[in-house]
């Protein structure tokens, strides 16, 4: 069935987009992740990427035109499926939009008690801080009402479908008011916040809003203001929060720091009487939280915060039921999490799973590991020869490397190694894009900063899109065996073991060696036992003798 693309939203202030330029052509094949369009908002040319499978049917903006956002600019589908209606519903729906004027002036008539944006006043609705996105949940707010709020401050960590972002502000003034409590969700669009001049009333407002009765009192096309962003750069984040923080420290002086390093070091227990800053006029900013070591010197007053600070966990590890008492507590289910049940549950009921395990000889592989890691300046974990094994595996048998729809099997030619991280809140899937083209060490590297970023909830979705196959590993846990779902659209699954020490047989005598395990979950729609096994005994060769990675 064909799907309409329409012109996205890429920024809150959005309201119509132009199309810089297509990088595919009608009569193209798409996958999910492939880049169509460039397109050109009010701040910046952002790439468009596709999160549909199929053929490009049809283009409906050209390169240089502009459109509003949610106009019709691509149909996606089957190739030579008939696309009119879809055609015929956009210009019936313009049409509408044509008559729509004469309906509102209409109920401007009728509704005259609407309220009106009090001026100086800027309203902050739920941003659509990804594609796919439906609605946010606040997981905390770093700005209370009657805060000073200057541009470029973070205003709170939104939670969508995909990931924890940092959410900030574009407006200077007072947070007047909190339209969404910590832990609740809400539509995009919905009343965030509102920020104005200090003292200026808005509950009439806000009343009027739950009502659906306001009424901006500038033109409607520009009724949606920019309220905030999901993610900049560091180097902006550490640049662009004037807002200090004032903290007594143990000589009675004052500490300057962002609002993100006071909340990281709050969270970490750190004193930041302890901490020196290395911002404008030695303030304390994001990195000199997270590159801090403790010292002897500051182990005393680390024991006193935590002394002050450990009540919660106390009353925590307390709240327990009374003997022979039934007690359960609901936790509402976070964004990340409905989404991990729902696509791990869509995978797993609908692709046939088959298991194949194969045992691996690590003796040559920590030797060799153990040579590149004495090189200065390198470090290969066992990990990342994995991966890298797995590349090239994929390379030799491209039916795993194959993903599955209703009327075709899609054969990738290149290979995308997505590699599980565990997150607080559940699990992410970065993407280490052309992995078989890249060294140990591009690997390595790749792998660290992207799983790096999906801990600091700092990895853009983009870099989570797009594998072919997935790597998961549980060895470092000391877990032997496991087995784990597909992600599709992949077709496959690598589980890796820990590595353990035991007798092993060797030319007939039993020695000590080192042994892995590793479990192949597959889709049987699109591999077979006989291409599963292939592929571990090829997998199993590379990682037996590196060297063969490197011919």
């Amino acid at each position: 069935m064909a799907t309409v693309i329409n012109m996205p939203r890429l920024s809150d202030t959005m309201e119509e987009g132009v199309v810089a330029s297509w990088l595919k052509n009608v009569g193209d094949k798409i996958e999910e992740g492939d880049i169509l369009a460039e397109i050109e908002t009010d701040k910046a040319t952002m790439e468009f990427e596709s999160f549909h499978e199929g053929t490009l049917l049809h283009i409906g903006v050209q390169e240089g035109e502009g459109v509003p956002v949610d106009t019709l600019i691509a149909i996606i589908g089957e190739e030579g499926e008939d696309f009119s209606e879809h055609l015929n519903n956009s210009t019936s729906d313009d049409s509408e939009e044509k008559e729509e004027p004469k309906q509102e002036s209409t109920d401007n008539n009728e509704n005259n008690d609407e309220v009106s944006i009090p001026e100086g006043v800027e309203i902050v609705n739920m941003p659509r801080l990804s594609d796919t996105m439906e609605e946010g949940t606040v997981a905390s707010w770093l700005k209370k009402v009657g805060d000073k709020v200057e541009e470029g401050d973070i205003l709170a960590e939104i939670e969508t479908d995909k990931a924890t972002m940092e959410f900030e502000s574009f407006y200077e003034g007072t947070l007047l008011h909190i339209g969404i409590d910590e832990g609740n969700s809400a539509p995009v669009d919905s009343l965030l916040a509102i920020i104005g001049k200090e003292g200026t009333d808005v509950s009439a407002f806000v009343k009027a809003s739950k009502n659906g009765n306001t009424k901006s009192t500038s033109d409607k096309k520009e009724d949606k203001k920019s309220v905030a962003k999901s993610e900049t750069s560091e180097a902006k984040k550490e640049t662009t929060e004037p807002t200090t923080t004032e903290t007594a420290n143990t000589k009675g002086g004052r500490i300057f720091a962002s609002p993100l390093a006071k909340k990281i070091a709050k969270d970490k227990g750190i004193n930041l009487a302890d901490i020196k800053g290395s911002g404008e006029n030695g303030r304390i900013i994001k990195k000199d939280v997270e590159n801090y070591t403790p010292s002897s010197q500051s182990t005393a007053p680390a024991q006193t915060t935590d002394s002050t600070t450990s009540a919660p966990s106390v009353a925590a590890l307390t709240n327990f039921a009374v003997v022979g008492e039934e007690k359960t507590e609901e936790v509402k289910n976070s964004q990340m999490r409905k989404a991990i049940a729902k696509s791990l549950g869509n995978s797993k009921f609908s692709a046939p799973h088959f298991y194949l395990n194969i045992e691996v000889d690590m003796d040559n592989a920590i030797a060799s590991r153990k040579t590149i890691n004495a090189i200065p300046d390198t470090k290969v974990s066992f990990n990342d020869m994995i991966v890298k094994a797995c590349a090239m595996a994929l390379r030799k048998h491209p039916n795993v490397n194959t993903s599955w729809t209703d009327n075709t099997t899609l054969f990738h030619n290149h290979i995308h190694v997505g590699v599980a991280v565990a997150v607080d809140e559940g699990l992410v899937v970065p993407v280490v894009k052309h992995t078989d083209a890249m060294t140990l060490t591009q690997i390595g590297a790749s792998v660290r900063d992207l799983a790096g970023k999906a801990r600091s909830k700092k990895i853009k979705p983009n870099e989570m899109q797009g594998s072919t196959f997935t790597v998961s590993n549980l060895g470092m846990f000391g877990i032997e065996s496991f087995t784990s779902i597909i992600n599709q659209p992949n077709s496959a699954i690598l589980s890796v073991g820990a590595i353990i020490e035991k007798p092993v047989v060797k030319n007939g005598q039993i020695v000590v060696g080192n042994t892995m395990m590793l479990t192949l979950a597959c889709d049987h729609r699109t591999v077979d036992g006989a291409v599963g096994a292939q592929f571990l005994q090829t997998l199993k060769t590379f990682i037996e003798n590196p060297v063969t990675m490197l011919v």
